[in-house]
Protein backbone atom coordinates (compact mmCIF):
# COMPACT_ATOMS: atom_id res chain seq x y z
CA UNK A 1 0.00 0.00 0.00
CA UNK A 2 1.75 3.14 -1.07
CA UNK A 3 2.14 6.08 1.42
CA UNK A 4 -0.33 9.08 -0.07
CA UNK A 5 -1.34 12.77 1.87
CA UNK A 6 -4.38 11.76 4.02
CA UNK A 7 -7.12 13.20 2.01
CA UNK A 8 -5.77 10.52 -0.85
CA UNK A 9 -6.14 7.52 1.42
CA UNK A 10 -9.84 8.43 2.09
CA UNK A 11 -11.14 6.61 -0.65
CA UNK A 12 -9.04 3.60 0.30
CA UNK A 13 -10.45 3.67 4.05
CA UNK A 14 -13.71 1.43 4.86
CA UNK A 15 -17.21 3.83 6.12
CA UNK A 16 -16.13 2.72 9.59
CA UNK A 17 -12.74 1.20 11.85
CA UNK A 18 -10.76 3.06 14.07
CA UNK A 19 -7.66 4.64 12.54
CA UNK A 20 -4.41 4.80 14.55
CA UNK A 21 -2.20 8.07 14.58
CA UNK A 22 1.34 7.95 15.04
CA UNK A 23 3.83 11.03 16.50
CA UNK A 24 7.35 9.76 15.68
CA UNK A 25 9.71 11.55 17.56
CA UNK A 26 13.85 10.39 17.61
CA UNK A 27 13.50 8.57 21.14
CA UNK A 28 9.60 8.21 21.05
CA UNK A 29 6.67 7.39 18.72
CA UNK A 30 3.41 8.71 20.52
CA UNK A 31 0.37 6.31 19.55
CA UNK A 32 -3.42 7.84 19.69
CA UNK A 33 -6.21 5.52 18.52
CA UNK A 34 -9.75 7.25 17.77
CA UNK A 35 -13.11 5.26 17.62
CA UNK A 36 -14.69 3.08 15.13
CA UNK A 37 -16.92 6.10 13.44
CA UNK A 38 -13.47 8.31 13.44
CA UNK A 39 -15.29 11.16 15.57
CA UNK A 40 -12.46 11.31 18.94
CA UNK A 41 -8.66 10.55 18.83
CA UNK A 42 -7.37 9.60 22.23
CA UNK A 43 -3.93 8.63 23.32
CA UNK A 44 -2.68 5.18 24.37
CA UNK A 45 0.69 4.85 24.78
CA UNK A 46 4.07 6.20 23.95
CA UNK A 47 7.00 3.89 22.47
CA UNK A 48 10.44 4.17 23.57
CA UNK A 49 12.03 4.04 19.98
CA UNK A 50 14.73 1.13 19.97
CA UNK A 51 15.23 -0.39 16.21
CA UNK A 52 12.98 0.08 13.52
CA UNK A 53 11.99 -3.32 13.19
CA UNK A 54 10.88 -3.58 17.23
CA UNK A 55 9.06 -0.12 17.23
CA UNK A 56 7.11 -1.43 13.44
CA UNK A 57 6.08 -4.39 15.32
CA UNK A 58 4.96 -2.40 18.73
CA UNK A 59 3.04 -0.53 16.30
CA UNK A 60 1.46 -3.05 14.20
CA UNK A 61 0.43 -5.33 17.22
CA UNK A 62 -1.28 -2.45 19.40
CA UNK A 63 -3.36 -1.75 15.72
CA UNK A 64 -4.47 -5.28 15.58
CA UNK A 65 -5.96 -5.07 19.17
CA UNK A 66 -7.61 -2.31 18.24
CA UNK A 67 -8.81 -3.56 14.42
CA UNK A 68 -8.05 -0.29 13.07
CA UNK A 69 -8.35 0.40 9.13
CA UNK A 70 -6.03 2.71 8.43
CA UNK A 71 -2.90 5.07 10.10
CA UNK A 72 -1.90 8.57 10.29
CA UNK A 73 1.66 9.79 10.83
CA UNK A 74 2.20 13.53 11.39
CA UNK A 75 4.50 14.71 8.82
CA UNK A 76 6.50 17.39 10.41
CA UNK A 77 6.75 19.84 7.76
CA UNK A 78 8.52 23.09 8.28
CA UNK A 79 6.31 26.62 9.18
CA UNK A 80 7.71 28.23 5.52
CA UNK A 81 6.13 24.50 4.20
CA UNK A 82 9.46 22.94 3.36
CA UNK A 83 10.47 19.87 4.64
CA UNK A 84 13.68 19.03 6.78
CA UNK A 85 15.35 15.91 7.57
CA UNK A 86 12.90 15.06 10.51
CA UNK A 87 10.15 14.96 7.59
CA UNK A 88 12.52 12.92 5.71
CA UNK A 89 12.92 10.58 8.50
CA UNK A 90 9.13 10.52 8.92
CA UNK A 91 8.98 9.43 4.96
CA UNK A 92 11.37 6.43 5.24
CA UNK A 93 9.76 5.32 8.21
CA UNK A 94 6.38 5.14 6.53
CA UNK A 95 7.93 3.73 3.17
CA UNK A 96 9.22 0.92 5.41
CA UNK A 97 6.31 0.68 7.20
CA UNK A 98 4.30 0.36 4.67
CA UNK A 99 5.69 -3.02 3.35
CA UNK A 100 4.32 -4.45 6.57
CA UNK A 101 0.61 -3.64 6.34
CA UNK A 102 -2.10 -3.82 3.99
CA UNK A 103 -3.74 -0.80 5.98
CA UNK A 104 -3.25 2.34 3.91
CA UNK A 105 -0.90 5.17 5.59
CA UNK A 106 -1.74 9.20 5.54
CA UNK A 107 0.42 12.02 5.90
CA UNK A 108 -0.86 14.63 7.97
CA UNK A 109 0.61 18.03 8.63
CA UNK A 110 2.17 18.26 12.54
CA UNK A 111 3.08 21.60 12.34
CA UNK A 112 3.28 22.78 15.72
CA UNK A 113 1.37 20.16 17.75
CA UNK A 114 3.52 19.32 20.05
CA UNK A 115 3.93 23.34 20.92
CA UNK A 116 0.17 23.01 21.17
CA UNK A 117 -0.26 20.19 23.06
CA UNK A 118 2.73 21.11 25.74
CA UNK A 119 0.79 24.47 26.05
CA UNK A 120 -2.61 22.88 26.79
CA UNK A 121 -0.80 20.50 29.47
CA UNK A 122 0.64 23.44 31.26
CA UNK A 123 -2.45 25.32 31.66
CA UNK A 124 -3.55 22.00 32.80
CA UNK A 125 -0.92 22.41 35.91
CA UNK A 126 0.32 19.42 35.04
CA UNK A 127 4.36 19.02 36.22
CA UNK A 128 7.29 18.81 33.93
CA UNK A 129 7.77 14.83 35.16
CA UNK A 130 4.04 14.54 34.26
CA UNK A 131 4.32 16.10 30.55
CA UNK A 132 7.29 14.40 29.77
CA UNK A 133 5.07 11.18 30.02
CA UNK A 134 2.09 12.19 28.14
CA UNK A 135 3.07 14.78 25.77
CA UNK A 136 3.83 12.25 22.52
CA UNK A 137 0.81 10.77 22.87
CA UNK A 138 -0.97 13.80 23.42
CA UNK A 139 0.42 14.98 20.31
CA UNK A 140 -0.33 11.86 18.68
CA UNK A 141 -3.69 12.58 19.49
CA UNK A 142 -3.89 15.73 18.67
CA UNK A 143 -1.93 14.81 14.70
CA UNK A 144 -5.32 12.04 14.59
CA UNK A 145 -7.67 14.77 15.66
CA UNK A 146 -6.78 17.05 13.06
CA UNK A 147 -7.03 14.56 10.56
CA UNK A 148 -10.33 12.85 11.20
CA UNK A 149 -11.70 16.32 11.68
CA UNK A 150 -10.23 16.67 7.83
CA UNK A 151 -11.67 13.29 6.43
CA UNK A 152 -15.02 14.52 7.99
CA UNK A 153 -15.23 17.51 6.03
CA UNK A 154 -14.50 15.69 2.59
CA UNK A 155 -17.40 15.22 0.67
CA UNK A 156 -18.87 11.44 0.56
Amino acid sequence: MPVLPLVEIAALLPARGALMGLDLGTKTIGVAASDPDRRLATGVTTIARRAFKVDAEAALALAAERRVAGFVLGLPVNMDGSEGPRAQSTRAFARNFAKLTELPIGLWDERLSTAAVERGLIEADMSRARRAAVIDQHAAAFILQGALDRLARLDP
